[in-house]
């Protein structure tokens, strides 16, 4: 707690730090401590670990890497949000491409950050976000105009998927995770990626939320058309 120009006292933001790097990890740290009204309540190097963490100290703002070193900060996110519905989850990556952008806000972020974001703009995104604000960094936020402007190619009259891109697809639809696919079909994760990115070029979609949708409209059988 720290008193305000009222007298008062001004309860303490808690925030949680999820990120692999140990450097980046300790420096959010000693930036989040450093800062009157802010505590760094919890850091972890995993995905892992923040599930067993963020729930016990409840914080009110995570900083949020993606690529983390299993389960991803975007899986991450989907399973921590409905522990922890009035948490706000901050993205900060290094990936500014519109795929994973729509992906984090899907999954519960409500912002997106760049690492390269300066700590001063880091800082005000974590006010800004428990203030009901979507902070995004200004490359991210041109991409999502972006996207949002890029018209979509038409759809063919039909398109043939093969056995296990069909098989992907379902389980994707059914909420299964990238890494979860990959160990439940024993393939490797990178296979399951190159199969998801030869059906969203079938299907002519650009994410994995379009791809779900358009499946579940038509819900094909393995290896035939949509």
């Amino acid at each position: 707690m720290e008193a305000n120009g009222t007298g008062r006292e001004t309860p303490t933001l808690k925030v949680a730090i999820v990120e692999d790097q140990t450097g980046v990890r300790q420096s959010w740290a000693r930036l989040l401590n450093g800062t009157p009204g802010l505590a760094c309540v919890a850091t972890c190097a995993s995905g892992e670990d923040a599930l067993l963490t963020l729930p016990q100290v409840a914080p009110q703002v995570v900083l949020m890497d993606i690529q983390l070193p299993a389960m991803t900060g975007i899986e991450c996110t989907t399973r921590l949000k409905p522990l922890l519905p009035a948490t706000q989850f901050l993205m900060v990556t290094v990936y500014e491409d519109a795929e994973r952008i729509f992906e984090a806000l899907k999954a519960g972020a409500s912002g997106y950050l760049l690492k390269t974001t300066p700590p001063a703009e880091l800082l005000a995104a974590i006010q800004d976000v428990v203030r009901g604000g979507v902070p995004m960094t200004g490359e991210v936020a041109r991409k999502v105009i972006a996207a949002f402007h890029q018209p979509t190619a038409p759809m063919a009259p039909t398109v043939q998927l093969s056995a296990r891109e069909a098989e992907v697809l379902d389980l994707l639809s059914q909420g299964y995770a990238n890494k979860e696919i990959a160990d439940r079909l024993q393939i490797t994760y990178d296979t399951v990626r190159a199969h998801l990115k030869h059906t969203y070029e079938k299907l002519h979609v650009r994410s994995r939320t379009e791809a779900v949708a358009r499946y579940l409209r038509r819900a094909p059988a393995a290896g035939s058309r949509f």
